[in-house]
């Protein structure tokens, strides 16, 4: 693998390294250390597993699952990413200043993930305490069986918003093209409108909490009924 270091910032060109021996090198990085990551080409699995408090800048576009499995530490992307956005993501901090394609933070238990531009279907499908922002707008299914966290959209929504959502909370600032099984429109206490602002502000972004509408779960597919059953 050829790398360099200067200023204590490792740069790695994947132009003439591999992704393994990227992701192993980061894997066994110093906590507080810096890398930058060149010449990604589109390639899958960039950054993945990263377990330690570093920072990694990865500059163009990546392929599928970049930042998965991200623990601690932060990955910015300066490109649009594939498939799988930081799936599984921990905690930590992933941002793309591109677009993603579908799946973005799927299954992700916590951190937060930043998109600035949009994403496509199933954006935070079965997220599990992950917190994302999208700066653009999201596609279809999204947040489908949402248990907790909270997806933050500063553009459009696709169909299906929510479907089968738990207890996560959405705040959309465009228009909705339809919802989910069980997912309604939901009013915007202070509380809200406080955790709104916090997560914009921590996301780099400029709009005002009171152009969001609010989502989440009306809270009638926890228990099966037969009326219900032809949403099920």
């Amino acid at each position: 693998m050829t790398t360099s270091t200067l200023a204590e910032t490792t740069r790695v060109d994947l132009a003439d390294a591999s992704v393994r021996s990227l992701n192993q090198a980061l894997h066994e990085a110093v906590t507080g250390s810096a890398w930058v990551v060149d010449s990604p080409l589109g390639q899958h699995n960039i950054a993945v597993g990263i377990d330690a408090d570093i920072d990694v800048t990865v500059n163009g576009h990546v392929g599928y699952y970049c930042a998965g499995m991200h623990k601690s530490g932060a990955v910015t992307v300066h490109g649009s990413a594939g498939v799988g956005l930081a799936e599984n993501i921990m905690s930590g901090t992933v941002h793309v200043t591109g677009d993603a394609s579908q799946s973005t933070a799927a299954t992700g238990h916590g951190g937060l993930v930043i998109v600035d531009g949009n994403t496509g279907a199933r954006c935070g499908i079965s997220m599990k305490g992950v917190d994302i922002v999208v700066g653009g707008s999201i596609g279809h299914a999204s947040a489908f069986m949402a248990q907790a966290g909270r997806l933050v959209v500063c553009g459009d929504a696709g169909e299906a918003l929510g479907d089968s959502i738990y207890e996560a909370r959405i705040y959309v600032r465009g228009t909705v093209a339809s919802l989910g099984a069980d997912c309604i429109e939901k009013p915007m206490r202070e509380e809200h409108l406080a955790e709104l602002a916090d997560l914009l502000l921590r996301a780099g972004r400029t709009e005002e909490p009171s152009q969001f509408r609010r989502y989440g779960s009306a809270r009638n597919l926890y228990h099966f009924k037969v009326d219900n059953a032809g949403a099920y």
